[in-house]
């Protein structure tokens, strides 16, 4: 069963007649300018709700709010792109080219105070959580790391332990002045007991080499948030479903003016209804079937049922990384070293 809460997803995938759950929480989300989590058990739900609906005042912080019922009700349990630290759609930085204003600084000031190390204590408390509800954590978040941040998904396992970090490769045209660029080293598909779980972020999923890696890796359930509300994304989904052979979600936020701080001022403007990321979420079987169509202009509860099977099945006539391929004419070579700025060389020791 799949659960799409505009945006939130939940499924259950059955084989061979035993259940395997997948839940995938991809919803709108606001500004988070608090770069922790605050936990809410509402026994009012009748699901297993991860809630980021709308931003939830925290005295002066801003922070998504998660209600939950009942523990084990679901198994990987995907975010999406930015949901914690945000994604900051329609702000300029005060950059224009050759010029970077004071409030444009200081705007950046605040939004890196927003994201968050990892590891830390924010990784931690998103662990518990993991750990307290018995699934599999797939997490957008804006990582800290020196003086950069990086549009980052973080994977945590049910034990709440961190097991997996995947840096977006390729920000997008003005996301490239606030996010680093990531590198080969996080390109891992990760393994669980509920199938191989891949994350490409938003535009990246242009890029056919590195979807070609994910492909390698064996991805199940490919999971891809992104800000890109078109009409158009939508057939980038389907066919990357049905080239991998894979479950594609695709994790399109809805949000709302009124969702972000009261000094937030997006480039669309500043009526609170104004809707600056207006949703899309939807979901893709291996042979590029619709499972759950994407729903715009609201936040909405999508439902379907999915067979792991499929994926088999899909693949008997079309492995774009097996039986499809043609190594002799086509290779990719994939540098999984990590790409520091400064690389030092131990001391050398004297004889």
């Amino acid at each position: 069963m799949i659960e799409l809460y505009g945006g939130f997803a939940f499924a259950r995938f059955v084989s061979g007649g035993s259940t395997t759950n997948f839940n995938g929480a991809l919803g709108s989300f606001g500004w988070n300018f608090k770069p922790w989590l605050q936990i809410v058990g509402d026994t009012s739900y009748s699901f297993v709700t991860v809630s980021g609906t709308k931003n939830v005042l925290y005295g002066n912080h801003y922070g998504p709010r998660y209600y939950y019922r009942s523990r084990n009700r679901w198994n990987v349990t995907p975010f999406a792109e930015a949901f914690v630290g945000g994604y900051p759609k329609g702000a300029g930085f005060g950059a224009v080219v050759g010029s970077r204003s004071p409030d444009g600084r200081d705007l950046f000031r605040r939004y890196f105070d927003c994201a968050i190390s990892v590891p830390s204590a924010e990784t931690v408390a998103i662990g518990d959580l993991a750990s307290e509800l018995g699934v599999h954590i797939v997490t957008g978040v804006i990582e800290r790391d020196g003086g950069t941040l990086y549009c980052t998904v973080l994977h945590f396992d049910e034990k709440g332990a961190l097991i997996g970090r995947r840096r977006k490769l390729m920000p997008t045209a003005s996301e490239r002045l606030i996010w680093g660029m990531g590198d080969g080293s996080t390109l891992d598909v990760v393994a669980t007991p509920h199938g191989r779980v891949g994350a490409v972020i938003c535009w990246e999923n242009y890029m056919p080499m590195l979807r070609m890696a994910m492909y390698a890796g064996g991805v199940e359930l490919y999971c891809a948030p992104t800000v890109d509300d078109r009409d158009t994304w939508q057939s980038t989904m389907r066919h990357i479903a049905l080239e991998g052979r894979c479950f594609v979600l695709s994790a399109v936020q809805y949000l709302t003016r009124a969702d972000c701080p009261p000094d937030y001022h997006p480039i669309q403007g500043d009526a609170p209804d104004t809707v600056l990321i207006r949703g899309g979420s939807a979901i893709y079987g291996p042979l590029g079937e619709e499972i759950a169509a994407p729903v715009y202009g609201r936040e909405a509860v999508l439902n379907a049922e999915i067979d792991i099977g499929a994926i088999a099945r899909a693949k008997y006539d079309f492995d774009a990384v097996g039986h499809y391929a043609r190594p002799d004419i086509f290779t990719l070579h994939i540098d999984r070293r990590a790409k520091k700025g400064v690389q030092t060389d131990p001391v050398p020791t004297l004889d």
